[in-house]
Formats: structure tokens, C-alpha cells, sequence
């Protein structure tokens, strides 16, 4: 049996990305191919660790093996490396991919959300930072459990540079770190949005695959300042199933849809989706409506990422500072497989729409 590199690469020319459509060969994700009598060693590179079909594409890459050599000893190493469409930019050179986390109104579980993911994308292994860019209402410090944390300052060329607090794997910025738990920001829009500038620009953020924009509710001067002072990847709307929340959260996706800003979304999250309690699994009991995210996402045509059930886990979490996706049960499974649907669509997003670019507006 005559194994070569060529034949490796031809009969693996046939498995293709199921996000990307293309065979995993043209992508460049075959890497590494060693030979040795029937073993067969090679890495395939996804396109992120979070990536939810692993198994499935190795699976596919050992059968076409099969297919073409019969009796061999695959050797399959699954590593990854996150994609970007940034163009070169002067903030946030090493960040690969900009995520805003956004929501039409208040009280919709913006923050837990955020949270949640950037600590599910840790744990697959991905560099995560997180931006808590609420500055009347900052919430990150507490479901961190760093409220009493201070980020130290260091100085580089000159320039005060703040090292970012890290708990669970994520690197944290947040306004509640800068001033006193009890005390009210009473600020203008222009220093609520001097202040994002600075979690930009002025935080040692180092190489990232993801940084997380978590948004106040609304659309603001904060959400004009983000699209104009940094390449904005894509942007997550976060909505309860209720009327009135999902009419606020067409306008925030609406928002990043105009054609002056055009920000591509990347999916809708379903927060508060139906009641469960710990004790009956299976039951679902419908609070607030039905599937008004999946609808939503439906309408303009944008991925749903899924929903997030109301349990009475998820709220101890937040108040204790530990996330509930690193917990067992559902809470955990729902934030995780949301995760990796966010990272399969910034994938897509990169491979198939135009690079990011900062928004020039003038408003």
C-alpha cells in the first residue's frame, strides 16, 4: 500500500467544513502530515477551540482515509486557531475579534449573558476579554466576585497603562473597579463615553481571540463610540421572549443593521426563554411568552443562538460571583452550546463578509 502525502491530501480534499463549506484541503486546515508505515499523523486546524463539531469532522476525516486506503492508524491531532477580518489597526492590534454584546432594554439579562459566554469561550480554551461598558450600571465586578479587586497601573512609554483584573480565565475592565460600590457615576455622554475610550486604548489586553463589549441598554452615545473608535466584529442581541422586550431589541438590532454602521449581527440569545424548576427538568412553564427571540431572529434573517432557561441557579450565580456555566446541569449546557454557536458564527462572518472596519459617521 502506497501512502503519500498527495493521497493523504486528495482523499481529505473531500471532507468539508460544515460551516464553511469548503473542503477542509482548499481552507488550509490540514497541517502537519507525518507518514509511517500505516500511521498516518496530521493536525486539523479549526477555525476555533470552541467549535462544537470536532468529533463529527474527525470522524469524517477517518473515513475518508478509510475510504481510500482501507487498513490504516489515523492519528488526528484537533487544535485550532481563531480567524479575524480585521484590517491593521492602532487599538487593540492583538485582539482578533470584537464581539458587542448588545440588548433594547434593561433588565433582560444582558450582563449575565456576557458573563456566561466569556467564561464558556475560556473554557474551551480561547483568550477571552471582557469590557463592562455599562457605566451607570456596572454589574461585571459582582458576578466576577472581584468588586474589591483594583486593576494596578503600570507605566509604558510614558503612557498609564491598566492591567486588567482576570478571574475564571477572562480578563476584566470595568468602571466598578475604578470607583466606591456605593457611589452613583452621574455622568454626561461624553465622558461615559471618554471613559469606554479608555477601556480601549489604555487596558493591556495582550493577544486575545475574542473581546466582549457588554453594552448598556439602549442605543446610545456608548454604542456610537464603540463602532467609531474600534473594527466591531459582529454584535449579540440578547431579548426576552416578552413583547415589549423584543420591540426594544428590534431597535438595537436595528441599530447595527443601518447602512452607516453595518455591523453584522451575529445572533439573537433568548434569555428567560421558560421557567424550569431544578427539581422537574422536563418542565417548562412559559412566563413571558414563546420562541420571541427565534422569531426575531426569523424576521431579519439572523442566526438564533439559542435560549436560556429561568432557573433559580442562574440568580444565585450572579450574586455570588460564580458563573452558572461553570456549573453542572442545564444552565451550564445552554451558555456552553450558545457559546459555540456564537463562535461558529464568527467564523462564518469572517470567512464570508467583508473585513471590519471602524465606522466613519457623523451624528
Amino acid at each position: 500500500m502506497n501512502i503519500t502525502k498527495e493521497r493523504v491530501l486528495s482523499a481529505l480534499s473531500t471532507v468539508e467544513d460544515p460551516d464553511l463549506k469548503k473542503d477542509l484541503v482548499s481552507l488550509g486546515m490540514i497541517q502537519d502530515i507525518v507518514i509511517k508505515g500505516k500511521m498516518v499523523s496530521f493536525s486539523v486546524v479549526l477555525t476555533t477551540p470552541a467549535c462544537p463539531l470536532k468529533e463529527l469532522i474527525k470522524n469524517n476525516c477517518v473515513a475518508a482515509l478509510e475510504k481510500e486506503f482501507g487498513d490504516i492508524v489515523p492519528n488526528i491531532f484537533m487544535t485550532s486557531n481563531v480567524t479575524t477580518a480585521r484590517n491593521n489597526a492602532p487599538l487593540l492590534p492583538q485582539v482578533k475579534n470584537i464581539i458587542a454584546i448588545a440588548s433594547g432594554k434593561g433588565g433582560v439579562g444582558k450582563s449575565t449573558c456576557s458573563s456566561n459566554l466569556a467564561v464558556a469561550l475560556a473554557n474551551t480554551g480561547a483568550k477571552v476579554g471582557l469590557i463592562d461598558a455599562d457605566i451607570s450600571g456596572p454589574s461585571i465586578p459582582t458576578m466576577f466576585n472581584v468588586e474589591a479587586e483594583q486593576p494596578a497601573v503600570v507605566q509604558e512609554n510614558g503612557k498609564n497603562i491598566i492591567i486588567p483584573i482576570e478571574q475564571y480565565g477572562v480578563k476584566l475592565m470595568s468602571i466598578g473597579f475604578l470607583t466606591p460600590a456605593e457611589s452613583a457615576v452621574v455622568w454626561r455622554g461624553p465622558m461615559a463615553s471618554s471613559a469606554l475610550k479608555q477601556f480601549i486604548g489604555d487596558v493591556q489586553w495582550g493577544e486575545l481571540d475574542y473581546l466582549l463589549i457588554d453594552l448598556p441598554p439602549g442605543t446610545s452615545d456608548i454604542h456610537l463610540t464603540m463602532v467609531q473608535t474600534i473594527p466591531v466584529t459582529g454584535a449579540v442581541i440578547i431579548t426576552t421572549p416578552q413583547k415589549v422586550a423584543i420591540a426594544d431589541a428590534t431597535k438595537g438590532l436595528t441599530m447595527f443593521l443601518q447602512p452607516q454602521i453595518n455591523v453584522p449581527i451575529l445572533g439573537v440569545v433568548e434569555n428567560m426563554a421558560y421557567f424550569t424548576p431544578e427539581e422537574l427538568p422536563e418542565n417548562k412553564y412559559y412566563l413571558f411568552g414563546k420562541e420571541g427571540g427565534q422569531k426575531l431572529s426569523a424576521k431579519f434573517n439572523v442566526p438564533f443562538l439559542g435560549e436560556i432557561p429561568i432557573v433559580q441557579s442562574i440568580r444565585e450565580s450572579g450574586d455570588s460571583g460564580y458563573p452558572a456555566v461553570l456549573k453542572d446541569g442545564i444552565t451550564a449546557e445552554a451558555f456552553t452550546a450558545i457559546a459555540e454557536n456564537l463562535a461558529r458564527q464568527v467564523a462564518i462572518r469572517n470567512a464570508a463578509k467583508n473585513k471590519t472596519e471602524v465606522v466613519q459617521i457623523k451624528v
